[in-house]
């Protein structure tokens, strides 16, 4: 695998398993996320499977993850 960085195409990280949440919906609007062989976590938009990649930590995943879980973000989504 080539040097990993923010903004990468997508495409280029090969043997990685990408991975969408099951409640993403049919036309394909979702986040999908592949774990790297270091252990930082990809990040990319299923509408551009080949686009850019965002590459996090796993602390990085994790502080997201629990704001999710704590409903943070909530107010993104509500009219």
């Amino acid at each position: 695998m080539p040097h990993v960085y923010n903004g990468m195409a997508a495409r280029d990280l090969h043997g990685v398993v990408w991975q969408k949440s099951r409640h993403s919906n049919s036309q394909g609007a979702c986040v999908e996320f592949a774990k790297l062989p270091g252990g930082d976590v990809a990040v990319r938009n299923s509408r551009f499977p080949d686009g850019p990649a965002l590459v996090y930590t796993p602390a990085e995943v994790e502080a997201m993850l629990l704001g999710v879980k704590d409903g943070e973000f909530d107010h993104l989504i509500q009219d």
